[in-house]
């Protein structure tokens, strides 16, 4: 089986070819963003990535009709049970209409839904970002206008916890784990036979990251926003992309902070510390979901390459279970591997609704 993985990020297409569990070949096509700007909507970018996929593939001599099926990076969509999803007119529609919100991974089952058209193979979705698994106890945020939400990076943290599992010489229904994705956003979840059960919304809740404020003292926050200080605008942009590491160090680079850091910044290494501090926090919250019947915990993420960050997590947590460090991001490959499942009988493929 031969399998197209389409991956859009805001400015950029992250292509990949796998036939069968091979990656023949990858490639990130950069998208300026004085193009970009051009649209007015995400979704109108399609035919304008489209384009830029055909001439890839044309460069690299695989035919498109030479695919099997064609796999694209879920997006933001009404809340749904992890799996590999069936890309139809509905779903690309919902897609189009920015359900759940504008977002460039909106675009993945769009395009690969248009070159599934041309070729007449089955196009699919994997672990969209709305994944949502929680059990109701989880959702109660002790205001009910406001209950807690399952949006997480479930594809890469999804993917990661079945290869912990196969480590483990088990299958991912049969373990309990807590997987811990560390990124420009942080997500930790608890997964229980095989379900996301729980998981600290990146965008609003959890551990400060390199760009984000995590949760926040409220009553201070409700007071900044009523300040006349900043703007609704201004204050999201705060807290989603200029909160964390860079509020404190000016920066974004964990690399940049542990070379301050290296070179004897107390602050730099008091700041890191406690982001390593928030993390192993959350991962001993999420240790009580699961009532202490932990497997394995998983560091996954582009920050799981620091030797640092992930020494001092697992100082704080090993005392709850083993820890695996899979660093990185296994998203290509994770889209690859979902659609390959339902083509090789191994899952059904389900159908949003």
């Amino acid at each position: 089986m031969k399998v197209l993985a389409i991956n859009p990020g805001s400015t950029s297409t992250k292509i990949a070819v796998y036939e069968n569990y091979t990656c023949l070949w990858k490639y990130g096509i950069d998208h300026p963003a004085s193009e970009i700007q051009t649209f007015s909507h995400v979704s109108d970018q399609y035919e304008y990535r489209i384009a830029h996929i055909l001439k890839l593939l044309k460069e690299n001599g695989t035919p498109l009709e030479s695919f099997d099926g064609i796999v694209g990076r879920g997006g933001m969509l009404k809340p749904l049970v992890g799996g590999t999803y069936l890309v139809d007119q509905y779903l690309v529609d919902s897609l189009k209409n920015a359900t759940g919100g504008e977002h460039a991974s909106n675009l993945g089952g769009i395009i690969a839904f248009h070159l599934g058209q041309r070729i007449n193979v089955p196009v699919y979705i994997v672990d969209p970002v709305s994944v949502d698994e929680m059990e109701p106890v989880a959702r109660l945020s002790g205001f009910p206008e406001l209950a807690r939400l399952s949006q997480s990076h479930a594809l890469n943290m999804k993917a990661v916890a079945r290869k912990a599992a196969c480590m483990l010489g088990k299958a991912y229904h049969e373990v309990n784990l807590i997987v811990a994705h560390l990124g420009g956003g942080i997500s930790v979840s608890p997964h229980r036979k095989g379900k996301m059960v729980d998981v600290n919304n990146a965008n609003n809740e959890g551990p400060y990251s390199v760009e984000r404020c995590g949760t926040l003292p409220c009553s201070q926050l409700v007071k900044l926003c009523y300040s006349g200080k900043y703007s609704e605008k201004e204050m999201n942009t705060k807290i989603l992309k200029e909160g964390g590491l860079f509020a404190y160090l000016g920066t974004k680079d964990a690399r940049e902070a542990e070379k301050r850091m290296d070179e004897g910044d107390p602050y730099t290494r008091l700041v890191l510390e406690g982001l390593c501090y928030q993390v192993a926090k959350e991962i001993g919250a999420m240790a009580t979901v699961l009532e202490g019947e932990v497997d394995q915990i998983v560091l996954t993420g582009g920050l799981a390459y620091s030797e640092f960050i992930t020494r001092e997590i697992i100082r704080r947590v090993s005392f709850i279970s083993s820890v695996t460090v899979i660093p990185g991001e296994e998203e290509m490959e994770a889209l690859a591997l979902g659609a390959l499942r339902v083509l090789n009988g191994e899952e059904q493929a389900l159908t949003y609704k």
